[in-house]
């Protein structure tokens, strides 16, 4: 029995459908079952359990042999205690998972040496997972490009509602983007992956780009000329944030935090881990092709 934590997330709900497509037997926990099991395909269990909740946890855990944790929290609505919150619901299931004989734990963080809050934060509930001993499979991928990637979405949306663009220094950082198809790949095929166990794994696509030129790909992507951008020195992760609140839909408490760690190169440097799974990664004109698009419709 698998569990998924974050199953009513975008890549969560992914992994279900990839896992129930496979046959496994596969539980979601959600903090809101009967709007989950609408969402969910119908072979997988929905279960009540709330990260923060630390004794609706038991229950969802019991039996399960292998969890993945996909849970995450991003200042909606303005809100700054997000990694504080991070922290104590992966620290409440690792508890819980070993409390229930949870045999491996598999997370999906972030790529990045933490220089902003959301990276950081990524890091931290990583550590408290670990914390008690599970073995932990700890993924680590930088900006995921599917329709329902909050960051790919900020992208497609500017774009889009923007005849040219005043870009902060962030544009020029180099980063190495991974299909969302690929990443569900990854965390499905963790439990099978002799030597995945127990340890970081780094994952990316094969392009190695920019984030001024991830613009320039979402304009082709919906058949448009890409936008003139106008570079200047200071833009602070708050103005950036307001900014994209006001011409995206999205929120730019989400905004600020996902800003911040654009200053940061998310850069495959070890891909030993990579290595040992067989995943055919999807070029990236290829991804932004399928996301953009379906992401604007969204």
């Amino acid at each position: 029995m698998y569990l998924i934590a974050g199953a009513t997330g975008y890549i969560g709900g992914l992994l279900a459908e990839e896992l129930a497509s496979a046959g496994r037997e596969a539980r979601c926990m959600a903090r809101a079952p009967e709007r989950a099991r609408g969402t969910l395909p119908d072979r997988c269990e929905v279960v009540r359990g709330d990260v923060l909740e630390p004794d609706t946890l038991d229950e969802a855990l019991a039996g399960v042999e292998l969890a993945y944790y996909l849970v995450h929290s991003m200042g909606r609505g303005g809100d700054s205690g997000f990694a504080e919150r991070d922290r104590r619901g992966a620290r409440n299931f690792a508890q819980a998972c070993e409390r229930q004989g949870v045999e491996r734990l598999v997370y999906l963080g972030g790529l990045g040496e933490g220089k902003s809050e959301h990276l950081r934060s990524r890091q931290e509930t990583a550590e408290e997972l670990a914390s008690t001993g599970i073995p932990l499979t700890y993924f680590r991928a930088a900006i995921v490009i599917g329709a329902g990637s909050e960051s790919l979405r900020t992208i497609a949306y500017l774009v889009k509602r923007l005849p040219a663009m005043i870009t902060p220094s962030w544009t020029d950082t180099r980063t190495q983007p991974i299909a969302a198809a690929d990443v569900t790949a990854y965390l499905a095929a963790a439990p099978d992956v002799p030597g995945s166990s127990g340890r970081e794994i780094e994952i990316g696509g094969p392009d190695v780009t920019t984030y001024g030129e991830l613009l320039d790909l979402a304009a082709e992507a919906r058949g448009s000329r890409r936008r003139p951008r106008l570079g200047v020195p200071l833009l602070s992760p708050s103005l950036s944030s307001h900014w994209i609140g006001l011409v995206t839909p999205v929120d730019a408490g989400v905004a600020r935090p996902l800003v911040e760690g654009l200053a940061t190169e998310t850069i495959v440097e070890d891909d030993s881990g990579m290595a040992l799974f067989d995943v055919e990664r999807t070029a990236l004109r290829d991804a932004m092709a399928e996301a953009v698009p379906a992401a604007l419709r969204s």
